[in-house]
């Protein structure tokens, strides 16, 4: 069977409160082993635990504030997550960054957050899960300000260019690709057919971004396959290899 890995779902969030166990259990049925659940903001923590509580082998919390979390309140949000980080052992600081889409207003709460978040990482030794969208230089500008040869993670999502990705990887970092990878019009093939498998992971960011055929539909777990299948065929090889190269991947990124 298939040992995939999901570094990123939202597994506790609302759209999955009528049937969160069977698409779970359909995740782990088609050999999705490990589900990263990145944190939101205080409105979500604790149901994010509750999920990582009720599946401890399969479904592995990360702490942090998401970036359109961050308003006028944000040190009150961070002091909440920085709390929540002290009370158990998380895989990750995350997800953390910058979004320019969603909120132009408060970018510079955002990058002094995101900075402070950093500072967490490199503390308890756990890699940063980056959210980057509409932001993408800028999140690198400042993992190579962090950067002091401790700071390890991924940018969730990329979609940015080869010369990004390479960026990215040489600051030390890995790649999350999801389902964007599926879209006919989408040019991350063009992107991953130039770069070697060593700093790639995988990822649905479920409910969102559904892969094709299902795209327009609720995303889930489960549908990691469909990312690995296409990547596979990107690289030419087969998705056994893909599976087996990122699963081993986000092994290396998260320490298990």
């Amino acid at each position: 069977m298939l040992q995939l890995t999901d570094t990123h779902t939202h597994l506790y969030v609302k759209e999955f409160d009528t049937d969160r166990d069977a698409m779970i259990e359909r995740a782990i049925a088609g050999g999705v082993h490990k589900m990263y659940m990145p944190a939101i903001d205080r409105e979500t923590h604790d149901a994010l635990l509750a999920v990582a509580d009720q599946y401890p082998q399969h479904c592995i919390p990360m702490m942090g504030v998401h970036p359109c979390s961050i308003k006028e309140n944000y040190l009150e949000e961070l002091a909440i997550a920085e709390r929540y980080l002290g009370q158990r052992t998380y895989a990750a600081v995350g997800e953390i960054g910058l979004d320019y889409y969603w909120d132009k207003e408060h970018i510079p709460q955002q990058k002094e957050a995101f900075r402070t978040q950093c500072g967490w990482a490199k503390q308890l030794n756990i890699p940063i899960v980056i959210h980057s969208r509409d932001s993408t230089q800028d999140c690198i500008d400042i993992v190579r300000e962090q950067q002091d040869g401790t700071l390890k993670g991924v940018f969730h999502c990329f979609t940015g260019s080869v010369e990004s990705a390479r960026e990215i990887i040489k600051l030390g970092l890995y790649l999350g690709i999801g389902g964007v990878l599926t879209y006919k019009n989408a040019k991350l093939y063009e992107v991953l057919e130039q770069l070697d498998m060593d700093r790639i992971v995988l990822e649905t960011d479920a409910p969102y971004l559904t892969p094709v055929p299902h795209r327009g539909k609720r995303n889930e777990s489960a549908y990691v396959q469909l990312i690995a299948q296409r990547l596979a065929e990107i690289k030419g090889i087969s998705i056994e290899e893909v599976a087996a190269i990122t699963t081993a991947n986000a092994e290396k990124l998260f320490g298990q």
